[in-house]
């Protein structure tokens, strides 16, 4: 995945439980609502591939890691495969580390946030603030929400997540230029114990560190 793809991993939304008449299935909008409203942390694994590229571009291999999120602003989101990079937040910064440079980037967390799909994911619950949300249909045994950026300065067109009773399975971003990735999460684990400095970033030694504040 890009860097500019790779910097955007961000969070999720707000509160209520609301529940569609006359239908055994809640809506997107309202399962991601009450998954905002009662997830405060979560774990978990991800693969993330590309499905759509423009012409002449390559695919991107597929990625797989993990990640672990407490909200607002806190997470680890962990490349293993098929390069190792990290991208780990504290409430406050955002530190960007290339395993292979030994080399970490450091951003202050509510810029790079902004309207990115990590703002989805592991931000507040003022989503709406930065998004327009709608309903977009069940697919491939999902119901689907669309949240599409009010900035026009973002390198994001569209982003969709996909749930299933009540928990993110997927996420589809379009960017900018055409490309569409899909996020696919697995072992979704809804808040576990965590320790108070599970966010705390540790400089590797000797790395070269590039500050972007």
């Amino acid at each position: 995945m890009g860097i500019s793809l790779r910097t955007t991993l961000s969070v999720v939304v707000a509160a209520g439980a609301l529940a569609l008449t006359g239908s055994a299935y809640a809506s997107a909008l309202a399962q991601f609502k009450t998954f905002v409203a009662t997830t405060k942390a979560a774990r978990g694994e991800f693969t993330q591939r590309q499905v759509k590229k423009t012409e002449g571009s390559k695919v991107s291999p597929p990625a797989t890691g993990t990640f672990v999120f407490a909200r607002p602003g806190k997470f680890i989101w962990t490349y293993q495969k098929p390069y190792d990079q990290l991208l780990q937040a504290d409430g406050d910064q955002l530190y960007i580390y290339d395993k292979d440079l030994n080399q970490v980037t450091v951003k202050k967390l509510g810029d790079a946030l902004g309207s990115s799909p990590a703002a989805i994911l592991f931000g507040s619950n003022d989503l709406e603030k930065n998004f327009t949300l709608s309903e977009a249909g069940t697919r491939d045994g999902l119901e689907w929400l669309n949240a599409t950026p009010k900035s026009k300065d973002t390198a994001f067109e569209q982003i969709s997540i996909g749930l299933r009773n009540g928990t993110p399975e997927a996420m589809e971003l379009k960017d900018a230029f055409g490309q569409t990735s899909l996020l696919a999460f697995q072992k979704f684990e809804k808040n576990p114990n965590l320790g108070a400095q599970q966010f705390k970033f540790v400089m590797p030694k000797g790395a070269d560190v590039f500050n972007s504040n």
